[in-house]
């Protein structure tokens, strides 16, 4: 197992300079960033074809488009966002001014999955890079050709001291969770995410962990149901369902059932073809293990559409199973794939005691015309972050913290959240010496019952 002391030294070493602190070198390297991906935008192309078989749509919409759109926003409001901040001071200390200071962590550790081999690469990073720090990115070993285009990106474009990749599998991970980083920034599945919190709590390091979880979808009787179902087909079948906030099973009202579930056939015959297999541009799932595990879903409840694979092609058909319990195997675990169980519901407040008994999902989705209906059901169901009325569109919003809750996650990412979370908020007391209160003095005479009328 390899020792990656000597590569923390040096960035250690780089952070102390203050280069990475100064505001004009935070956006340069940014625009650099930036630069950087628009060069290699064919290679990046090829490189996810060759991994998952994403289109290029696909890529440029979910890998590359929506970097573009979080690192300019980030550059503009940048200036805003590093600027100390006045806040209140209480009367007991007249005389003094407070402010909170924005300071870079130091040495970040970004550990990537493979879902969006990209984009969960290189989203932490413009956070960690905005907030002034240096960073180690792990990408998976299971998207070889973009973890490569990865790292000849950052090895050409920064210093490593600066920004690195670190290539390898499991056992590379483990070698970088025994360095003491400064911020752990890990996504993944729930079981890794122990595993990596594990590891962090040795160095007491700060963690953000982007996990998952069973994002449920209710599809109420009041519901634009052709719209509804175009929206929960995209948003579960995009990269073949293999995506963290992909609706994990659908809740329908029995009364609206039939109805919605021929326009969900129809959306996604329309999206991805009759014979979806033959659909050169569906992605396939990401290797043969998960391929095995999503085929053995495949037994449970009533097939209404899809079910077909091909194990040489590695890619399964968008899926339906209907009369699915809670105690099927499809149901124990996040799915992660094309494969969309489904359940009927009369009374609302089952569907929310049900899920209220497993673990807070990562998303929540829920498609109503009724508004004051969808606000309770907000506040009822705890859940990372989700839409009224659509699916996944919630995390490409830099104005929205992303993030888990519970058993899917801690921390948040995206705008303004990126930079709060690579940064510790440091909190300074400036002091007046003009003059000097006796008060907190232990010789003041009375000071106790002065003390008492200014805090009671």
């Amino acid at each position: 197992m390899e020792d990656y002391s000597s590569l923390l030294t040096k960035q250690k070493h780089y952070f102390e300079t203050n280069h990475t602190k100064d505001l004009r070198f935070r956006i340069d390297a940014l625009n650099t960033l930036k630069a950087g991906i628009k060069e290699y935008e064919d290679k990046i192309l090829m490189a996810i074809k060759q991994d998952l078989n994403k289109s290029n749509l696909e890529t440029y919409m979910t890998e590359i488009g929506i970097l573009y759109s979080e690192i300019d926003h980030t550059i503009k409001e940048l200036p805003k966002w590093i600027k100390r901040k006045k806040v209140k001071t209480p009367i007991t200390h007249t005389g003094s001014k407070s402010y909170i200071y924005q300071q870079p962590y130091g040495i970040t550790l970004i550990i990537a999955p493979w879902n969006y081999p990209f984009q969960l690469a290189l989203a932490p990073l413009i956070g960690a890079i905005a907030a002034g720090n240096c960073a180690v990115i792990k990408p998976s070993e299971y998207t070889p050709e973009t973890s490569s285009i990865l790292k000849e990106l950052i090895s050409d474009k920064f210093s490593e001291t600066f920004v690195t990749v670190v290539e390898g599998a499991a056992e590379t991970s483990q070698a970088l969770l025994k360095e003491n980083f400064d911020y752990i920034f890990f996504t993944g599945s729930v079981p890794v995410g122990r595993i990596v919190m594990e590891a962090a709590s040795k160095h007491l390091t700060p963690v953000t962990l982007e996990l998952g979880g069973k994002s449920p979808a209710i599809i109420h009787k009041d519901a634009n149901l052709e719209v509804a179902a175009k929206r929960v087909a995209w948003g579960k079948f995009t990269n073949a369902g293999q995506t963290c906030v992909a609706p994990d099973y659908l809740y329908v009202h029995q009364d609206i059932k039939q109805s919605f579930l021929s326009e969900l056939k129809h959306a996604i015959a329309t999206m991805y073809g009759e014979h979806p297999l033959e659909n050169q541009n569906f992605v396939r799932i990401v290797h043969e293990k998960h391929f095995d595990r999503l085929q053995g879903f495949l037994t449970n409840g009533n097939t209404i559409l899809g079910g077909k694979s091909d194990r040489e092609s590695l890619k399964i058909e968008p899926t339906l199973l209907t009369d699915i319990i809670w105690d099927d195997a499809v149901m124990q675990e996040e799915i992660f794939g094309p494969v969309l169980p489904i359940m009927e519901y009369q009374d609302l407040d089952n569907v929310i005691h049900g899920m209220q008994h497993h673990p807070d999902p990562l998303a929540f989705y829920f498609f109503s015309e009724n508004d004051a209906l969808a606000e309770d059901m907000i506040e009822k169901v705890s859940f990372g972050g989700g839409c009224i009325n659509d699916t996944i569109y919630h995390l490409a919003s830099p104005y929205l913290p992303f993030g888990g809750v519970g058993n899917s996650g801690m921390g948040a990412y995206h705008g303004k959240e990126s930079f709060l979370t690579f940064s510790h908020q440091k909190s300074v007391l400036k002091q007046t010496t003009t003059f000097d209160l006796p008060l907190r003095y232990p010789n003041m005479k009375n000071g106790l019952k002065l003390l008492k009328r200014l805090m009671k």
